[in-house]
């Protein structure tokens, strides 16, 4: 399972696909398939994991930090490599994997705003194979989210990197650190003000930030009170509103289907289309016909 940058065979280092120019920040995916080969990296400001898409196990020799490890990486297998530390690896059959790079400053960040420790002590820890479901999920959900164009929005992309983040500290840091985690969700209050901000934004790019940042709380605390008190994620209720504001203009107006796709935080018609498709069971054309 090698990591393509600083490639050392005769192999293409392109990815098969590559959240580079999706717009995502703090986090970025690539799917890799290699044949046999071998190859170095090294990131001075990202974290990296990989995760084994190989249909079957690959042998292989990592080097990371010093460190080396000798055996076969089958499907859902992954390593981590913190930042700053180096990487080597040698795979004897075609490997398939996906490369999930994470933000070394963004992981400090979510420390401070969530953990009572202090957070300049804190340090990945290198791991080689081993099985984590929790990123694995993290990992398909992002790569589902790239191969169909950034469908659910920068919003659901924020809060995965977010959980990952919260998850990474948890369980692979060397130091463990103590999670301060609210209960019973948002007062109604507040909850108001972010249902309001919401609908007066639609239109618009909302950010997780934006959110977190009106209720003067982190971003993992709040996607975790929000849930409490909604039942569903901050981005799910962006698209289901996003969709019901759709619906309201298809039944009373005349404009386009490309204008209430803008109107509405969609990008493009397309974009309105498979989205729509995808809760109603029909498309914006069939539902303003019916």
């Amino acid at each position: 399972m090698e990591i393509p940058t600083g490639c050392q065979t005769q192999i293409t280092c392109q990815p098969i696909l590559s959240s580079e120019n999706q717009g995502w920040e703090n986090i970025w995916l690539e799917e890799f398939q290699h044949p046999p080969g071998e190859g170095t990296s090294y990131y001075r400001d990202e974290h990296a994991i990989c995760v084994s898409l190989a249909p079957r196990p690959v042998p292989l020799l990592q080097i990371q930090g010093g460190k080396s490890y000798t055996g076969l990486y089958g499907k859902g297998d992954l390593s981590i490599t913190p930042a700053k530390t180096p990487f080597f690896a040698r795979w004897d059959l075609e490997d398939h994997y996906l490369l999930i790079r994470i933000a070394s400053d963004f992981i400090q960040h979510v420390a401070r705003e969530t953990i009572d420790t202090n957070t300049e002590q804190l340090e990945l820890i290198t791991e080689f194979r081993t099985r984590d479901r929790h990123i694995e999920s993290i990992a398909m959900m992002l790569f589902s989210e790239l191969k169909q164009e950034n469908l659910g929005g920068r919003l659901y992309i924020e809060s995965l990197a977010n959980v990952l983040a919260v998850h990474l500290l948890r369980q692979y840091s060397a130091i463990k650190p103590r999670l301060t985690v609210y209960n019973g969700g948002l007062p109604q209050r507040q909850l108001i003000q972010i249902l309001e901000y919401i609908d007066a934004n639609l239109h618009q790019d909302i950010k997780l930030a934006d959110l977190a940042q009106l209720l003067g709380m982190s971003q993992f605390h709040f996607s975790h009170l929000f849930k409490q008190a909604m039942g569903i994620a901050p981005y799910q209720y962006l698209l289901q509103q996003r969709i019901e504001r759709a619906k309201q203009l298809l039944k009373k107006s005349d404009r386009s289907i490309i204008e209430i796709a803008l109107v509405c935080g969609f990008n493009s018609h397309s974009h309105l289309s498979k989205q729509f498709r995808q809760i109603t069971g029909m498309t914006p054309k069939a539902y303003r016909q019916n």
